[in-house]
């Protein structure tokens, strides 16, 4: 049996043995026991699986130090980062406690028996159920908060789903200890866990599982899509792919502020070496002095920016290949690189790339994960437009205007309301706040579904709806009985709040 290896990117080397690659058998018995949690989940209610999420997050706070050293020793991506992350984690599964306490995610409505213009109608009664296990696969560039205890598990859990999560090889020691701390507090079967690949298609394809959360690559994703095509029975797929998140920084911006903008461009493009799937892949520039001085600003940052980490020997590999082959197109040219990578472990140097808008090669539109951003010159608004209507769609796309400018914005707006799922203004779009506004997906090939793992309705993913007709009250839920009143309700049309 192939051991699970825990990779320490700094040096390359292996810090320990996690486990043994999940067998088909340990998979059969996870899955089982995810089937016979399901009713007893459910039958915690509202309230008792948010009181379950609650203590979940109270004990990952309890063991803090462990889980950020582990997690840092797997993945560098510092103490402080990943400290931010375990508190972004921990509020996520306290935020759909709130969802729960709520209630109005259930999508309650009774329209009561009576005559209509169509004729007689039966008394109907609909709210949204659980689907059943979901299987969750952990990202590789969040340890926690895209991880085992992460949104996916989060929303999940709060649906009435017990989760079987696909740990990530990038951070399986992490990924165990996370499991094994939220395990401690979860009624047995609701979590569990297992290591490889080979486990990983055999959890997607396994009949128990009846929706699949991932976040990945575009190749990761298609992959998966072709097991659940290939099951007799095709469960939903809820996939946060590539995505290119382009930035247009427009003339008055760049008139107004564009040293501060080239600056606070590479922050967040190198941000976690810039390993997001938010990160400012593309950014559109002015043509002229104005835009000169942005650029500017940026190549110096990326100059005197050192080597980065990043997560595995994969992404390394796969930063150096792309990246090297953007470099050597036609009509691109390096602008700036940063310091050369060390000779151990896996670390790549930061890489500004330019080109115009005339000469905008296909190749630079599609996502390269790290520390790259190219930049793209236009000559006035008919060029940025053209650039802007050759773009894949992406999670975010950016705009950067100056002081009280609305006329070029708003048209902006319009031209990449179709391209994106976050349009942000004034700011970058390498932090996403978990709150009841948000969300984190956009068309393909950045997501492929309407909900996804940030924000509250994440939790729509893994409900279906019902709807008893002419049910006899002691038969019903307790959320669709007459006198219930402690949720937000559809009643006969009317909407009715707590």
């Amino acid at each position: 049996m192939t051991d699970v290896l825990s990779i320490d990117p700094r040096t390359g080397e292996i810090a320990e043995v996690v486990a043994a690659e999940t067998s088909t058998a340990d998979l059969a018995a996870l899955c089982s026991a995810a089937v016979n949690a399901a009713p007893a989940l459910d039958a915690l209610g509202r309230a008792g699986r948010a009181a379950l999420l609650r203590a979940m997050a109270d004990a990952l706070e309890a063991r803090r130090a462990e889980v950020v050293a582990v997690a840092d020793r797997e993945t560098a991506l510092g103490g402080t980062r990943l400290g931010g992350e375990l508190t972004r984690t921990a509020y996520q599964l306290r935020v759909f406690a709130d969802v729960l306490d709520d209630g109005g995610y259930l999508e309650a409505a009774v329209d009561h028996a009576g005559d209509t213009p169509m004729g007689p109608r039966p008394d109907l009664r609909r709210m949204l159920v659980p689907l059943g296990p979901v299987a969750v696969f952990g990202a590789s560039n969040f340890p926690l908060a895209f991880s085992v205890p992460g949104g996916d598990t989060a929303s999940a859990l709060a649906a009435g789903c017990p989760v079987v999560v696909k740990a990530h090889g990038s951070h399986p020691a992490t990924s165990q200890l996370c499991h094994d701390i939220l395990a401690e507090v979860a009624p047995a079967g609701t979590l569990g866990l297992v290591h490889g690949v080979r486990a990983g298609a055999e959890l997607v394809a396994h009949p128990a599982i009846r929706a699949v959360g991932f976040t990945g690559s575009v190749a990761g994703g298609r992959a998966l899509l072709e097991i659940i095509e290939r099951r007799p029975d095709p469960v939903p797929f809820f996939g946060e792919l590539g995505s290119l998140n382009p930035v247009v920084v427009t003339p008055a911006a760049a008139a107004g502020r564009g040293t501060a903008i080239g600056g606070e461009l590479i922050g967040s493009a190198t941000l976690g070496a810039g390993q997001f799937c938010t990160k400012p892949g593309l950014v559109l520039v002015p043509a002229g002095a104005d835009g000169d001085v942005v650029v500017a600003a940026m190549a110096g940052a990326v100059g005197e920016s050192g080597s980065q980490v990043l997560l595995n020997e994969g992404i390394a590999g796969s930063f150096d290949r792309l990246s090297g082959t953007l470099a050597g197109l036609p009509g691109v040219e390096v602008l700036a690189r940063g310091a050369g990578p060390a000779t151990a472990g896996f670390t790549a140097a930061p890489l500004l790339l330019g080109t115009t808008a005339a000469a905008l090669p296909a190749e630079v539109t599609e996502e390269c994960f790290g520390p790259v951003t190219v930049v793209v010159r236009y000559a006035g608004e008919d060029e940025l437009f053209a650039v802007l209507a050759t773009l894949p769609s992406s999670l975010t796309a950016t705009v950067l205007r100056g002081e009280a400018e609305t006329d070029l914005p708003r048209e902006l707006s319009q031209r990449l309301l179709a391209r994106a799922g976050r349009l942000v203004y004034d700011g970058y779009p390498t932090g996403v706040a978990v709150s009841w506004a948000q969300h984190h997906g956009g068309p393909w090939p950045s997501t492929n579904s309407q909900h996804t793992s940030v924000g509250t309705t994440a939790i729509r993913r893994f409900l279906r709806p019902v709807t008893w007709q002419n049910a006899p009250a002691e038969l019903l839920p307790a959320e669709l009985a007459d006198d219930y009143r402690q949720i937000p309700r559809r009643v006969d049309g009317v909407l009715e709040l707590p």
